[in-house]
């Protein structure tokens, strides 16, 4: 099975789109993107060829319209994402990865509830496996 390919910055910008729409035509996205960004619906439909020459979207045909879909739902492209940041940024260090993350910027109240959240998720699972360690034969 072939890698799997990280979307560019612009094809990312798309795959939101369509993350949150769940499906969208090339007129869908290309509204929805021109009020932040400047770009001509053409571009936007070239890019869905190559997105989708890449694995990145797939469509289904309405008529004579596309209709896009992505492939990878946000969490599975986030995470593969970040997976190869921690590696080839970080060389595997979390920590270092959090503490670039937290230089940037300070976090949110709610930001920091959910963070002390996920850190007490990490430590209970932690301690479990060690336990399920310990009593494996």
């Amino acid at each position: 099975m072939a890698e799997k390919v990280n979307p560019t910055e612009r094809e990312l910008e798309i795959l939101k789109v369509l993350w949150d729409r769940g499906e969208a035509t090339v007129r869908d996205v290309y509204e929805e993107l021109r009020q932040r960004l400047r770009i001509v619906q053409n571009t936007v439909q070239a890019f869905l060829r190559t997105m989708e020459e890449k694995g990145l979207v797939s469509h289904r045909l309405e008529g004579r319209t596309f209709i896009y879909q992505p492939t990878y739902q946000r969490q599975q492209t986030t995470q593969r994402m970040a997976e190869q940041l921690l590696t080839r940024a970080f060389d595997g260090a979390m920590d270092q990865l959090v503490q670039s993350v937290l230089s940037l910027r300070q976090p949110t109240k709610d930001e920091l509830t959910r963070l002390e959240v996920l850190l007490a998720e990490a430590k209970a699972n932690k301690g479990k496996a060690s336990r399920k360690k310990e009593s494996a034969p």
